[in-house]
């Protein structure tokens, strides 16, 4: 009797057991580390963000980090996160402070403007201590992703091991031109090239994973194996070059490409790098030498002689089509000497150790 009475207790107790077993599991969607260099990105940052946080089928942990910005660039990100309290938690800190991101947008405010590599190092420092966060997205502030973009990302991961990962990038302003499908290094000079630079979007045929060199440091995932076998980026390039010689440090592990993977980009609203209708600025031109000469010498250094030739031709043609200040920078950055003036105005000079003195490598 005493058994009969005890058999509908059970019977409940395993039914309830069983339902809850059943019952549809809340799955969390994948994550991703994104880390974002701000620098006088007070126009584009918040575009930036937005189109960051509207990404579908992924979470992102997003870390900027504030290069020394003098623009309104971390005020704006501060009223973002107020304003968006209802959905995204926000820290911020300033450099040295916290060892890991966790929130789901992160402001690292940093003293110093120590370049491109600096500031990305910085926020994947923070990144990287986060348990179940294998993949680590840069992103440039000028950049907008699609809804799906993250998500893409995470498919093309799932493809098997990989260095670094990259996706199209599109002109933001002429989404019909292709600005880069991941870049290829000569051999002989150095030079890099954007794969599909100013195609456009219908004619450009992605190309495959052993096509390629290097991935754009403006839209670039990163595997954490990667990370642990090669390292963080060097730093002391302080602009340009970095993403290529981190490519180079890959060993045996691949490149992919990802072509569903969009993602729109300005590319140089600040350093006046290059685009489709304008010349490179004389800051530009310098850093683009001058490393270029540092990475030849350290992964090509019988290339030296060619790479420094094909330097003085540019520089001649720019003094042909009147570009005289182009000229003088690319022959100052790629001798080591002094910067001029032209280019040390860019650079605030408490930054200058990082930007000048700690580069300057004669051959």
């Amino acid at each position: 009797m005493q058994y009969r009475n005890m058999q509908k207790p059970i019977f409940a107790m395993v039914l309830q057991g069983v339902i809850v077993y059943l019952a549809p599991m809340t799955v969390s969607p994948p994550q991703i580390g994104v880390a974002i260099v701000a620098y006088q990105s007070a126009p584009v940052i918040l575009a930036c963000l937005e189109s960051l946080f509207r990404s579908e089928g992924a979470s992102l942990r997003v870390v900027v980090t504030d290069n020394a910005c003098t623009d309104q660039t971390v005020d704006l990100i501060r009223a973002w996160a107020l304003e968006n309290a209802d959905r995204v938690t926000f820290q911020e800190a300033v450099l040295g402070e916290i060892s890991v991101a966790t929130a789901d947008l992160t402001l690292v405010r940093s003293p110093v403007n120590g370049g491109f590599a600096y500031a990305c190092n910085t926020g994947l420092r923070l990144l990287t201590p986060i348990e179940g966060l294998d993949l680590f997205w840069l992103v440039n502030p000028d950049c907008e992703v699609l809804p799906d973009t993250a998500a893409q990302f995470i498919r093309g991961a799932s493809q098997g091991e990989f260095s670094l990962m990259g996706g199209r990038t599109i002109f933001r302003n002429n989404p019909d031109i292709v600005q880069t499908d991941g870049g290829r290094v000569s051999r002989l000079t150095g030079v890099c090239k954007s794969v599909n630079w100013g195609v456009p979007l219908r004619q450009a045929a992605m190309p495959s994973d052993t096509e390629i060199d290097f991935i754009t440091g403006a839209n670039c995932v990163a595997s954490r194996k990667f990370i642990e076998a090669a390292g963080y980026m060097v730093e002391d390039y302080f602009i340009y070059y970095e993403e290529v010689d981190w490519a180079f440090r890959r060993g045996a592990l691949p490149l992919r490409q990802v072509p569903e993977a969009v993602i729109l980009h300005d590319g140089g609203t600040v350093i006046g790098s290059g685009s489709l209708n304008r010349l490179p600025s004389p800051f530009s031109t310098y850093f683009n030498s001058r490393n270029r000469i540092r990475f030849v010498r350290r992964f090509m250094p019988t290339a030296l002689p060619l790479a420094y030739a094909f330097i003085l031709l540019q520089s001649l043609r720019n003094v042909k089509r009147g570009a005289l200040p182009q000229a003088k920078a690319a022959l100052a950055g790629a001798l080591g000497f002094k910067p001029p003036a032209n280019v040390r105005e860019f650079v605030a000079k408490s930054a200058w150790d990082h930007a000048f003195t700690a580069l300057v490598d004669r051959p």
